[in-house]
């Protein structure tokens, strides 16, 4: 799956960068200045979120797991999971952006 950050309604100004991990892996960061508020991975999307939201979304949704890249300052979301539905999504990247 494809996330496309453009689609998405309400966030300003960012710029973004891919970044080479390993051989085999590459992310896409996008910054609002200087700080990321979101890092999409080939399978995942990693974004900021506040401890009660993280706390309740990883209770809630099995594709919802502790950020690697923000750690305990967001989550990590299996996007193929489907769980989460685009609105959703959508939703928490505007906060994450917002955060940020």
């Amino acid at each position: 799956m494809v996330f496309d950050v453009s689609k998405i309604s309400g966030i300003g100004e960012y710029t973004e960068k891919k970044e080479k991990v390993d051989e085999n892996h590459e992310r896409t960061l996008f910054f609002r200045g200087e700080k990321v508020f979101l890092v999409v991975n080939k399978n995942t999307v990693e974004l900021r979120c506040d401890g009660e939201l993280k706390k309740l979304l990883i209770e809630k949704y099995e594709s919802v797991m502790e950020s690697r890249y923000f750690g305990r300052g967001g989550v990590e979301i299996v996007l193929a999971g489907g769980q989460l539905s685009d609105e959703e999504l959508d939703d928490l990247v505007r906060l994450s952006y917002n955060l940020s």
